[in-house]
């Protein structure tokens, strides 16, 4: 009896697990196979309620993803066709969903691997406003909680909510087909992809709110993502994109103490840094570099490259660093990249010269409610000596930060001030 509870157990624990790790794989060729958001989704759920009851009793399938595609596709069936008693309209539907393609074979995830690409090329449509595109491929490709799009997009939830319910009706009202375009018609929505992908990484290398400092599913969901980009068009750009995560990745060992607390790049072990992640990056960057059709994601990298090949925090080449956001600045200008570029010349010049830049972007009003702008400023007064001005910043930006080892680090800076 025991034996059998614990058998239970394990396969309950495994279904949490194919959950977290497989549900938006699974989410995608259900799609293809579906041709409907919601009947997918719906599908999904359907198919994980069965795994719940039958895998504990039947045992865990050999291949629980296929498993799941073929139970969800089937329940979309039988809900159709029950829907179809009521409703003239739905009739031939599940005539349709029958006649349509199978499921992928048992033994292979290949075609579910590759409904993912389709599913986020299908979802960054050129139809599809760029918010529109971003904030769906976030919501059902990579399953973001509606809160965490819009700390990404600075957007209040309800915005974000009614973008991804206005993408789907275009797609579905559109006939927007669900596969990867031609290659002619592939470098032009490269773009909005690889801002996608940019941003998932972003979510998963800091997390926007909650109890960790990242997000380690998110993080590598997004540079495998990257990788299939590079595979399907070793453009530039995608180079650049999976370069700048791979090398920001290869230092998460040495980001946070063991208790989950914030290390600052000039603290961190560098001999905790994946070397193997780095050779591939810098890899990477010096032959999108090469093709000199450099972009952002490129620069950004190459940015991440000095770093990563720097011995220790004080032989960091800052005036390289400031040269490449000067670059960076030209073809891509946000205030976000001002101010990474004024922590730069911070380090190169000294502080006096940062806070000046800082001052001037928070002047403006665009970052106002952005806590690593008060944070920044918060720092380079602390190295001032301005004690009452280093508090003022880190007191805004505390009441900005939503996640907590970022607030906790934010306190310590203000108690040490106090001292």
């Amino acid at each position: 009896m025991e034996q059998g509870g614990d058998a239970g157990e394990r396969a309950r624990e495994m279904v949490e697990s194919v959950y977290r790790s497989d549900s938006r794989r699974v989410l995608a060729t259900l799609i293809r196979l579906l041709g409907d958001f919601d009947l997918a989704e719906e599908a999904l759920q359907d198919a994980f309620a069965a795994a719940v009851e039958r895998w504990p009793a039947d045992g865990v399938p050999a291949n629980p993803r296929a498993w799941l595609v073929s139970t969800g596709r089937f329940k979309a069936i039988d809900a159709v066709r029950r829907r179809a008693r009521f409703d003239a309209a739905v009739a031939g539907l599940a005539d349709q969903l029958d006649a349509g393609p199978a499921p992928p074979d048992g033994g292979d995830d290949a075609g579910i691997e590759d409904d993912r690409l389709r599913l986020i090329f299908t979802c960054c449509h050129p139809a599809l406003p760029a918010d529109a595109r971003v904030a769906l491929t976030l919501r059902e490709v990579c399953g973001l909680t509606t809160e965490e799009i819009a700390a990404a997009f600075l957007t209040p939830p309800p915005t974000v909510a009614q973008r991804v319910v206005r993408a789907k009706a275009k797609i579905r009202d559109a006939g927007i087909p669900y596969q990867v375009p031609s290659r002619p018609e592939l470098a032009g929505r490269l773009d909005s992809v690889l801002h996608v992908v940019y941003l998932v990484y972003n979510e998963g290398y800091r997390a926007s709110s909650g109890d960790r400092l990242t997000r380690s599913d998110l993080a590598e969901e997004a540079i495998r993502l990257g990788r299939l980009l590079v595979e399907l068009l070793p453009e530039p750009e995608a180079e650049g994109l999976l370069a700048l995560m791979l090398l920001n990745e290869s230092r998460r060992a040495a980001r946070a103490t063991p208790s989950g607390e914030v290390v600052l790049l000039e603290d961190q072990d560098r001999a905790l840094w994946d070397r193997d992640r780095i050779a591939e990056g810098v890899a990477l960057v010096e032959h999108a570099l090469a093709s000199k059709r450099v972009g952002p994601f490129a620069l950004q990298a190459a940015i991440a490259a000095v770093h990563a090949e720097s011995p220790a925090a004080d032989r960091t080449d800052w005036r390289e660093i400031v040269g490449l956001y000067d670059v960076l600045a030209r073809v891509a200008p946000s205030p976000v990249v001002e101010l990474n570029r004024a922590a730069a010349v911070a380090m190169r010049d000294g502080p006096e010269a940062g806070l000046a830049l800082i001052d001037a972007l928070l002047a403006r009003g665009e970052l106002d409610d952005y806590a690593l702008a008060h944070s920044a400023r918060g720092e380079l007064c602390r190295r001032l000596g301005r004690t009452a001005q280093a508090r003022a910043s880190y007191r805004r930006a505390l009441d900005l930060a939503r996640q907590e080892p970022e607030r906790r680090f934010l306190q310590r800076r203000l108690a040490d001030l106090a001292g």
